[in-house]
C-alpha cells in the first residue's frame, strides 16, 4: 500500500498538491511538488538505465542542495538504497564508509569532492555528478553509461517500478562504544511510519514551510525537516549557500513563510547570541520551534520562548528509530515540561531493568523502544543486534524515568558517545587515529562539558618512551585523519592513565583527571 512506503507518500502528496511549492531556495528557484516528482521519476529512470537494480547502494554527497533532494529521492525510487555521507569526510572515513555500505556508485555535485573520488577511486566504484543547471529541465546525471534497452525508446522505466515496504531505502551509520560504526538500514516502511509520526504530532499540512538548517545527511534533517514536509504537501527552503547560516537565516526564514524550525541545542544558541549581537526583531511568526539531537537547557529553552516569541518543543530521537521517538507536544495538545523529552510517538516505550522488567513511573532505567519506525537490525552485526534487541525491545542505551504524565526524563548514556551539539562521535574512533600515531604509546578520547556544544572531545596521550608529543603536530595528525567535528579540542599530553584492575582505561575517570587543574601538560586544539 501507498502509505506504508515513503514513495507512495510522497507520490500521494504530489498528486494532492500539484501545484503548490515544494522546495525555495530563495532569490534563486522555487518548484512545485508535481514538478519535484518528475525530477524525481527521471532521474531514478536514469538510474535504472544505468544498471541500478533493487538492492544496490548508492551513496551520495553534496551540501544541503536541490541535487542531494532529487537524487536522494531518485535512488529510493528506483529500488536502491541511499547512503547521504558527510562531504566534510576525509579520503580514509569515506573508504571506510563506502566499502561498509557496499556502495556501487558515488554521486557527487558538478565540483566533486576529491576525497570522496579518490576514496572511490581506489575501492573500485563507479562515479557520476549530478546537476540542475536549468530549473525548468532534468537533473543532468554524467559518468553514467545507459545499459538497459528502455520500451519504445522511452527513458522512463522507473514507470513499471513499484516500491515495497520492505526495500531498504535509506542506509546510515550510528557511532558506538564498538571500535567501528554500527550500519543501520532503514526501509520504506520505517520512513513512511516516521514521517507520519512526525507529521501528526507537529500537525504539519500543506500550509506549513519550514527552512533547512541542519545537514541532510544526518536523520534529524532528513526525515524532521525535509521527509516530513513534503509527505504533508508543505514547503521546504534550502539556504542559498548548501549550509547553515546565522546572517542569513532570518532571511531565508521570512522568505520561505516559515511557519516552524527544527534544529540543535548549538545552533539555537547561535541564533540566540546573533539576536543579542545584531537583533532582527520583529521575528515572523512561528507556529513552534522544535529542539532535538541533544539535550537543551531549561534556560535556553525560555530564553528561545521569549526571545522568539514560539514554544519551544524538545524531543528525541535516534537514527535506529528513523529519528522520532518522543516529543514534548504542541501547547494544543498538551503541556511541555521543559527538561523533559516528551512523550512517545506513534511507537511502544518502556523502562527496563537489568532483567528486562518494566519499570513503574519514576523509576529510572534503560529506555527501550518497539514500533514500525524502528530497523529490524544492524547490518552484518549479530552480537550488536542480540544485545540491542534483548527481551523483544530495541535498547537505546539511554537512561531515563517516565513521570506520572507519560513524559520522559533522560538522566544518563550507558553509551560512552560523546555528543557535540547533536553530532555523535565514538571516543574509540578517535583513539584508533591518535593511537596511528608513531609517537604515541597510550591513547584515550573523552567527552568534557561545553557552554556552546553540550560536550567537546578531549584525549590524553601517553609518549612512546624517548619520544616528545609535539601537539600542533598532533592536531594537523587529527585533522587529516578525522572530520573536523572529531578532532580532540583539547590534547593532554600525560605519563600515565587511570586504570582499573582488568587493565581497562575508564573514560569518566580520565575525565575527571584532566578535568582536574595540575594533573597534565593541557593543549588547545
Amino acid at each position: 500500500m501507498a502509505d506504508q512506503t515513503l514513495t507512495g507518500a510522497l507520490k500521494l502528496a504530489a498528486a494532492k498538491f500539484p501545484s503548490r511549492r515544494s522546495l525555495l531556495v530563495p532569490g534563486k528557484l522555487e518548484i512545485t511538488h508535481s514538478r519535484l516528482d518528475n525530477l524525481i521519476d527521471s532521474a531514478a529512470s536514469r538510474l535504472i538505465a544505468a544498471g541500478i537494480l533493487p538492492g544496490d547502494v548508492v551513496a551520495i554527497t553534496f551540501p544541503n542542495t536541490i541535487e542531494f533532494v532529487i537524487m536522494f529521492l531518485a535512488v529510493i525510487r528506483s529500488r536502491a538504497t541511499a547512503v547521504p555521507l558527510n562531504s566534510a569526510y576525509t579520503q580514509e572515513e569515506f573508504e571506510f564508509y563506502l566499502s561498509d555500505s557496499e556502495s556501487k556508485l558515488l554521486v557527487t555535485n558538478k565540483q566533486g569532492n576529491a576525497a570522496a573520488v579518490n576514496a572511490a577511486a581506489k575501492l573500485g566504484i563507479s562515479r557520476a555528478t549530478a546537476s540542475l543547471p536549468d530549473p525548468s529541465g532534468v537533473v543532468q546525471i554524467e559518468g553514467l553509461t545507459d545499459s538497459t534497452a528502455t520500451e519504445g525508446g522511452h527513458s522512463s522505466p522507473v514507470i513499471s517500478v513499484v516500491n515495497d515496504h520492505s526495500d531498504v531505502a535509506l542506509f546510515l551509520h550510528t557511532s558506538g562504544t564498538t571500535s567501528r560504526p554500527k550500519g543501520v538500514p532503514l526501509t520504506q516502511q520505517n520512513l513512511a511510519a516516521s514521517v507520519q509520526n512526525i507529521r501528526s504530532v507537529y500537525r504539519l499540512t500543506e500550509h506549513d514551510s519550514t527552512l533547512i538548517v541542519l545537514p541532510l545527511f544526518h536523520v534529524h534533517g532528513l526525515l524532521a525537516g525535509l521527509l516530513s514536509s513534503l509527505t504533508a504537501g508543505a514547503s521546504v527552503a534550502l539556504p542559498a549557500i548548501g549550509r547553515f547560516s546565522a546572517s542569513t537565516f532570518w532571511t531565508d526564514m521570512r522568505a520561505a513563510g516559515a511557519s516552524w524550525y527544527t534544529a540543535v541545542p548549538t545552533i539555537h544558541q547561535i541564533l540566540l547570541d546573533r539576536h543579542a549581537s545584531a537583533s532582527e526583531a520583529p521575528y515572523p511568526p512561528l507556529r513552534f520551534i522544535r529542539s532535538c539531537s541533544a539535550s537543551l537547557a531549561p534556560a535556553v529553552l525560555s530564553q528561545l520562548e521569549t526571545t522568539f516569541m514560539a514554544p519551544v518543543l524538545e524531543a528525541y530521537a535516534m537514527t535506529e528509530a528513523s529519528h522520532l521517538m518522543c516529543t514534548n507536544p504542541l501547547p494544543q495538545d498538551g503541556p511541555h515540561k521543559p527538561g523533559s523529552v516528551g512523550r512517545p510517538v506513534g511507537q511502544e516505550l518502556a523502562i527496563l531493568d537489568e532483567t528486562g522488567a518494566v519499570l513503574p513511573p519514576g523509576f529510572p532505567g534503560e529506555v527501550c523502544i518497539r514500533g514500525p519506525n524502528v530497523t529490524k537490525g544492524y547490518k552484518n552485526n549479530p552480537e550488536e543486534n542480540q544485545a540491542a534487541f534483548l527481551y523483544g525491545w530495541f535498547h537505546t542505551g539511554d537512561v531515563g524515568f517516565v513521570d506520572e504524565d507519560g513524559y520522559l526524563h533522560l538522566v544518563g548514556r550507558i553509551k560512552e558517545l560523546i555528543n557535540r551539539g547533536g553530532e555523535k562521535i565514538s571516543p574509540i574512533e578517535v583513539d584508533a587515529v591518535l593511537l596511528a600515531h608513531p609517537g604515541v604509546a597510550q591513547a584515550v578520547a573523552f567527552g568534557v562539558p561545553d557552554d556552546k556544544y553540550g560536550e567537546e572531545i578531549n584525549c590524553a596521550v601517553i609518549p612512546r618512551e624517548g619520544t616528545e608529543i609535539d601537539v600542533e603536530e598532533m592536531k594537523s595528525f587529527c585533522k587529516k585523519n578525522l572530520a573536523s567535528f572529531k578532532v580532540p579540542k583539547k590534547i593532554f599530553v600525560t605519563e600515565s592513565l587511570p586504570k582499573t584492575a582488568t587493565g581497562k582505561i575508564p573514560r569518566r575517570m580520565v575525565a575527571e583527571q584532566f578535568l582536574s587543574p595540575g594533573k597534565a601538560t593541557e593543549v588547545g586544539a
